[in-house]
Order: C-alpha cells, then sequence, then structure tokens
C-alpha cells in the first residue's frame, strides 16, 4: 500500500461569478520514502492540490466536490477539522511557498516551533525549547539557541525557509509537502534549501511532494514527476523518463524553456517561449485544454474535440494527448 493515494480528486471554488474547477480528476500515488514531483506554470493547481490534501481549502468557498485522499489507507477527506488538525504537524508537514506569510511577525521563531511540539508531542517548556535548538541546528542556523528568541524579520529569506522546515519536520512525520520552498531565493541558496530537504528526507524516511514551477529543480531529486496543466494531469512518469523522452506537447515546451548550458551550441540556442493563453477554468473547453496552444494540433484533429484519456504508453509513463511524442516519431518511421 503507498503512504499516500490520492483518486480522482476534483477541488472547485465557488466565486460571484459561478464555479471555477481548479483541481479536476487527479490520480496520485506516493510510495514511503519517495519523492513525487509536481510540476507546471503558475495557476495550473498545484498549490490548490496540496491545500487539498492537507484540508486547507479557504472554506466555505473552496471544497474538495469528488475523489479520495487516502494516508495509511485513512480517508482525510471525510475528517472533522479536530481530527485534521491531528494529522497536520504529526503524520503531514507543510514548507509554504512564503515564510514572510507562513510565520507569524508577532512571535519569536522559537515559539512558533515550541508551540508545534508542545501541542503534538506533549512536551514541557524546557524540553520544548531544547528541542527546538536541536531542530534548528538541523537545518543548519547558526547559533541556534540564540536564534530561538528572534523574530522572522530578522531572518534572512534562507533562514526564514529553514525555520519552515524546521517547524514542518518538528514531530517527525511521514509525508513532507514542500511548496515552491525556493521561491524568492538565490540560486545559491536554493540548491542549500533542496540539499537540505533531501538529506532531511533520507535521514527520516519521509515521502515528500516537491511542487515547483522549474523542471529542473527537480532533476536530481524526484523519483516521480506528474505535470499538471489547467487542474489536470497531464503526463506521469519516473523522472529520469520524463527529461529523456517526454510524451506530452506541454512538457516537452516546459522542457524547451530550460536553459542549457553544457555545450556551446546550447548557449546559442534561444529558450522556447509557449504561445498563448491558458484555459479560463471557469469555462474550461470540452476538448484537449493544451489543443490551442499546441504546435501538434489541428483544427481537424480529435484532441481539438474530444479530451484525451490519460493512458499509459509505455510501463510506467502516463499521458493524456492524442499527439504523445512516442506515436509522433513512429509515425515519422513509418512514412520514411
Amino acid at each position: 500500500m503507498a503512504l499516500l493515494e490520492i483518486s480522482d480528486l476534483t477541488t472547485a471554488f465557488t466565486t460571484p461569478d459561478g464555479r471555477l474547477t481548479a483541481v479536476e480528476g487527479v490520480t496520485l500515488t506516493v510510495p514511503a520514502s519517495r519523492i513525487l514531483g509536481i510540476a507546471g506554470e503558475s495557476g495550473c493547481g498545484k498549490s490548490v492540490l496540496a491545500l487539498s490534501v492537507m484540508g486547507l481549502l479557504p472554506r466555505p468557498a473552496a471544497l474538495v466536490t469528488g475523489g479520495s485522499v487516502r494516508l495509511e489507507g485513512r480517508e482525510l477527506t471525510t475528517l472533522s477539522q479536530a481530527e485534521l488538525s491531528e494529522v497536520r504537524g504529526r503524520q503531514i508537514g507543510m514548507i509554504f511557498q512564503d515564510p514572510m506569510t507562513a510565520l507569524s511577525p508577532t512571535l519569536t521563531i522559537g515559539t512558533q516551533i515550541c508551540d508545534t511540539l508542545r501541542r503534538h508531542l506533549g512536551l514541557s517548556r524546557k524540553s520544548a525549547r531544547a528541542r527546538a535548538v536541536e531542530l534548528l541546528e538541523e537545518v543548519q542556523i547558526a547559533r541556534a539557541t540564540e536564534r530561538l528568541d528572534q523574530y522572522v524579520h530578522e531572518f534572512s529569506g534562507g533562514m526564514r525557509q529553514r525555520a519552515m522546515i524546521a517547524i514542518a519536520i518538528a514531530c517527525r512525520p511521514q509525508l513532507l509537502i514542500a511548496d515552491e520552498p525556493t521561491t524568492a531565493l538565490d540560486v545559491t541558496v536554493q540548491a542549500e534549501v533542496l540539499d537540505l530537504l533531501d538529506d532531511l528526507r533520507s535521514d527520516h524516511g519521509m515521502a515528500m511532494i516537491m511542487i515547483t514551477h522549474d523542471m529542473s529543480v527537480l532533476a536530481d531529486l524526484a523519483d516521480e514527476i506528474a505535470v499538471m496543466y489547467a487542474g489536470q494531469i497531464v503526463e506521469r512518469a519516473p523522472a529520469h523518463a520524463i527529461f529523456a523522452s517526454p510524451e506530452h506537447p506541454y512538457t516537452e515546451a516546459l522542457l524547451g524553456a530550460l536553459p542549457q548550458l553544457d555545450s556551446g551550441e546550447a548557449r546559442s540556442r534561444r529558450l522556447l517561449a509557449i504561445p498563448g493563453q491558458p484555459p479560463d477554468l471557469m469555462h474550461p473547453p470540452e476538448a484537449c485544454r493544451f489543443a490551442p496552444r499546441c504546435v501538434y494540433a489541428g483544427t481537424a484533429d480529435s484532441c481539438t474535440l474530444h479530451m484525451p484519456s490519460l493512458r499509459e504508453v509505455r510501463a510506467g509513463h502516463w499521458v493524456r494527448s492524442a499527439h504523445p511524442r512516442c506515436e509522433r516519431l513512429e509515425a515519422q518511421r513509418s512514412t520514411t
């Protein structure tokens, strides 16, 4: 049994203009001690998916309207808020995108870590403080005892993210969700934070969901990658397969937008841009949502008329497209 099983999950927002389905029919599994990367451009539903798993959707405006989320076989979508608050922190930890809004500006870092430890583990004040020092040291914050009594505005961007990580792992959760954990950090600090997360996952045997718009973040980190577009999973495969042979035109375009610095020819290549805009999810098309931006879609193609299903084109490699790369290559071979 997988640690986390997401099955046909759909999440919708109620707005003054009608219903907006931000996540539609998502099915994913996360085995214990493995890393699932979720990639896609801003607004595709990655963060809403994470909040759906955590039970942190802004109610009543947003609700899970279908499907299930199971942690070790336990259904999370039907739990009460009190039950979910026990799951959060204790079994699932989350690193939010912006530490400045996720951390309280009026409480010291130590107080915020200790509150988590005392609530979920029942530690005394003294024991919680000693454990908080250990956690700051574990996330490689120097002078940890001194830093406990400082506020978030006294921390650098990298230190704020490390403090968020310390809180997220305080109770040794089985699953860690990292939502764009390197946003607004410089390249050197990004690499340090990613290395830290990988080390912590390995040391504590945690599973992890890494959410990012930057495919390069997942290259050396993820075991499996799911690519999202307009609320749907459009490709899912082992990480090495995604980078070696992307099947969905959108995944190809994402990888084509990455800078390549390994050769003179690559350095002279212009980065590729994806034309057009994502669809309006208030009125989503019934056909393939990427078709208007896809270089392979013709006006009479099935993908412009019907929604492609998520199908397995080879072992463990799933794609939602009428024009997967393997079939395009096969068609080219047959005509030459």
